[in-house]
Order: C-alpha cells, then structure tokens, then sequence
C-alpha cells in the first residue's frame, strides 16, 4: 500500500452523525479505519464499544497493514473508545 496516497487512508464513523473523528466521541460506538492487506487489497480495521469494552475486529483471516497515517486513525479511534467505555 503506498502511505503517500491521500485516497489510501480514511476513517467512517458510525453510530454518532455530527461529529468529527478527532471531535468528542457522543453516542458513536463504531470506527472504521481502512487499511490493506500483505497483497495491497483494501481492508478495514473496526473499533467497537461493546458492554463498557472495546473490541478490534481486523479483517477476517488476514493481517492488517496500516500506513503512518492509518496508524494514527487508529490511535485516535482507540484513545476515543477506551475513553467511551470508561463512562
């Protein structure tokens, strides 16, 4: 996958419209955040609030391979979901 590629890297947000993914978390309980896989196939990594937990989900039977700035998508969407399942 080639870090450089602005269209390589992005992040949905679901469950929570209105805000941003750096923003304040609200209601949003799910990240989505691309990456490739070792043949540089687009996949998706998943960050779930499950019952005060927070749950990886990578893509099914594969290794995920984030660039430098999938790695900080991640980062964030993780630091966000912790602070999420704290409440």
């Amino acid at each position: 996958m080639d870090s450089s590629s602005p269209s390589s890297t992005s992040i949905v947000e679901t469950g929570d419209t209105e805000s941003t993914w750096r923003g304040t978390t609200g209601q949003r309980r799910t990240w989505q955040i691309s990456c490739g896989d070792v043949v540089d196939r687009d996949r998706q990594l998943t960050v779930k609030v499950v019952q005060g937990q927070v749950v990886l989900v990578g893509p099914p039977g594969e290794t995920a391979v984030l660039s430098h700035d999938q790695l900080v998508q991640l980062r964030a969407a993780l630091r966000e979901a912790a602070d999420q399942a704290e409440r």
